[in-house]
């Protein structure tokens, strides 16, 4: 609360004049700083055709580009911080994961109709693959400070993205798709 009155300028007063309780100001704060990271993860996703492109672009989105927010992720801050004491910033925080997995499970399954992802994958098993890998690289990277481990999950997913999940033959990406895949890593590198 003292670093949120000295950032605004106001009393306690006037801080909880807008909000019921700590814990409010928290899962607004959440709120803000998720949405955020999130429109950096999803940056430019309507541009890129092809599923596993987008799912790529994806993980390259969250190892590349931060929230303006600092700190890392606040999902996994969030998660970890509320686990046990503050029951409205935990639903917040299993509401935006739901919201993470739902998309990455929607570019998934229209993955699979479209035929460029296998029919045997299970789209939610896939998501959460894809999100405990990077969140755990994130916490690691984060505790090494250095981008290795990131770096090494990002490396992991997209071979496993091209040999155990992309379709192959007919339906499969099309060369326009792999194409903007290969710029897109170029561009990531060179930032």
């Amino acid at each position: 609360m003292a670093d949120l009155m000295e950032a605004t300028g106001l009393e306690k007063g006037g801080i909880y004049r807008h909000f019921p309780s700590k814990e409010a100001v928290a899962a607004e704060a959440f709120d803000y700083a998720w949405e955020g990271a999130f429109q950096e993860r999803v940056r430019d996703l309507g541009n890129i055709e092809g599923s596993v492109a987008r799912l790529k672009h994806l993980i390259a989105n969250f190892v590349e580009r931060r929230s303006s927010i600092p700190g890392g992720c606040p999902l996994l801050n969030t998660a970890v911080e509320s686990d046990d004491g503050n029951p409205v910033l935990r639903e917040r925080a299993r509401r935006a994961l739901s919201k993470w997995q739902n998309l990455l499970t929607s570019v998934i399954s229209d993955g699979i109709q479209r035929r460029e992802i296998r029919s045997g994958v299970d789209p939610n098993r896939l998501a959460m693959l894809i999100i405990s890998t990077l969140e755990g690289a994130l916490m690691i990277s984060r505790l090494e400070r250095n981008r290795d481990a990131l770096l090494a999950a990002r490396a992991h997913l997209d071979e496993y993205l091209d040999k155990e999940v992309r379709a192959l033959g007919p339906g499969a990406s099309t060369s326009k798709a792999k194409r903007q895949e290969s710029n897109q890593r170029k561009r990531t590198h060179a930032n």
